[in-house]
């Protein structure tokens, strides 16, 4: 099993958005992951608790990963790791609103570049001591759409 994802949610809506032209001989090609199963999950929780950060940091990118599991990697002492948890936009809005006030500016830079943000909390972040969250915050109120 992998846990790093491999297509970015704007190729797999690519992908979606060209499935028409695809034949039907290969359609199965849109479908190349495997059912999530409750092994599957068993082993991102075991993988959560590894003492490499790398390894955590694959499992808080997993779109499949738990809400729970999720909230226990929010807390990792690795930016890295908390970091991944604020781009996966298969976290839980509240995780991602708390990432955004993280103490490390990456992991609120990758909150603010998170889709499941509310636009609410975009405004703290305008203000945010940190110019790249700052930069980045202006750059999402311009040009997503809330």
């Amino acid at each position: 099993m992998s846990c790093i994802r491999f297509t970015t949610s704007a190729q797999r809506a690519q992908i979606q958005r060209d499935s028409a032209a695809i034949e039907a001989a290969d359609a199965a090609v849109l479908h190349l992951a495997p059912p999530v199963t409750e092994s599957k999950l068993a082993r991102l929780r075991l993988l959560a608790k590894n003492a490499s950060p790398g390894i955590r940091q694959s499992v808080a990118s997993n779109r499949h990963a738990p809400a729970d599991l999720l909230a226990t990697l929010a807390a990792d002492p690795e930016a890295t790791v908390r970091g991944e948890v604020a781009r996966n936009e298969a976290a839980p809005v509240e995780l991602v609103e708390r990432l955004a006030q993280d103490p490390d500016a990456r992991v609120r830079c990758w909150a603010v570049l998170n889709p499941g943000l509310p636009a609410s909390a975009v405004p703290a972040l305008l203000e945010d001591a940190d110019p790249q969250v700052r930069r980045l915050a202006g750059w999402r109120r311009e040009h997503v759409a809330v």
